[in-house]
């Protein structure tokens, strides 16, 4: 069975940072591009950032780039997003998502709420 567990949300106050973390089991980790979306209420979807399996290319939406930033530890199973100088309109669930070829997993969310 696939999971995808994210953990590390919760509140904070804008300029500061967290780190979300999802580890995976039931899937050969490596060999996926791992991504991290979130949605926002009322809002649509988004991609925030994904990482390529074998090369590891990272892309960023436009609206995060230079503050977040993808990892991954292929022996961990474990994707990260580092998030620095957050704002309030980051505040979100964050997901976690695994893709390759026809396969598309995501985890359950974790909450981003970025407030003073």
């Amino acid at each position: 069975q696939v999971q995808l567990v994210e953990s590390g949300g919760g509140l904070v106050q804008p300029g500061e940072s967290l780190r979300l973390s999802c580890a995976a089991s039931g899937i050969t980790f490596r060999t996926y591009g791992m991504s991290w979306y979130r949605q926002a209420p009322g809002k649509e979807r988004e991609l925030v950032a994904s990482i390529t399996s074998v090369s590891g290319i990272r892309n960023y939406a436009n609206s995060v780039k230079g503050r977040f930033t993808i990892s991954r530890d292929n022996a961990k199973n474990t994707v990260y997003l580092q998030m620095n100088s957050l704002k309030p309109e980051d505040t979100a669930v964050y997901y976690c998502n695994a893709r390759k070829d026809w396969y598309d997993y995501w985890g359950q969310g974790t909450q981003v709420t970025v407030s003073s």
